[in-house]
């Protein structure tokens, strides 16, 4: 006989015990990046108005912009009202019509700006968006990582108590 029956109790406590540490250390950075998104957010002041908003965006009204949903849909806003003000251009194509007119242009010269404000902003606001998905996903994956690792402590503890069962 190898032995391998009376390993398995060992390594299963092992694994178990790895995972069932690392779970809540999981949640604890989860939840605590969770709240550095809201207060760096908090911190920017930025509220939706009270008038004006997309249908699609009218539940949000006079909110003030402080959780990773609400960060995304404050940049569908913004992208929609930088559409308007470019009439759909971006960024990179005023900027080649600002050079293919000498560069002289103030009017382009202030679109160009106003689009890179907005869109910087929009990008902003989604990195936030995309940090506070992440957090949801270590938090899950922390609370599923602590519970798989007790599942493995409990088989090692019935396994060691009950050696006889294995094959």
């Amino acid at each position: 006989m190898d032995g391998s029956p009376r390993r398995a109790p060992l390594l299963l406590g092992t694994v178990g015990a790895a995972l069932v540490a690392a779970g809540p250390v999981m949640l604890w950075r989860g939840r605590s990046a969770r709240r550095e998104i809201r207060a760096e957010l908090a911190a920017q002041k930025i509220a939706f108005p009270e008038r004006g908003l997309p249908v699609e965006l009218a539940r949000h009204a006079g909110q003030p912009l402080e959780t990773g949903p609400q960060a995304h849909a404050y940049a569908e806003f913004i992208r929609g009202n930088v559409a308007h003000a470019t009439n759909g251009r971006s960024y990179a194509e005023i900027t080649a019509e600002l050079h293919a007119a000498g560069g002289d242009d103030e009017k382009l010269t202030e679109l160009r700006q106003t689009a890179f404000m907005g869109q910087s902003l929009r990008a902003s606001l989604l990195s936030a968006y995309q940090a506070w998905q992440l957090t949801t996903l270590v938090t899950g994956l922390g609370a599923a990582l602590t519970g798989l690792g007790a599942a493995l402590l409990a088989t090692a503890d019935a396994l060691t108590e009950h050696p006889a069962r294995l094959p």
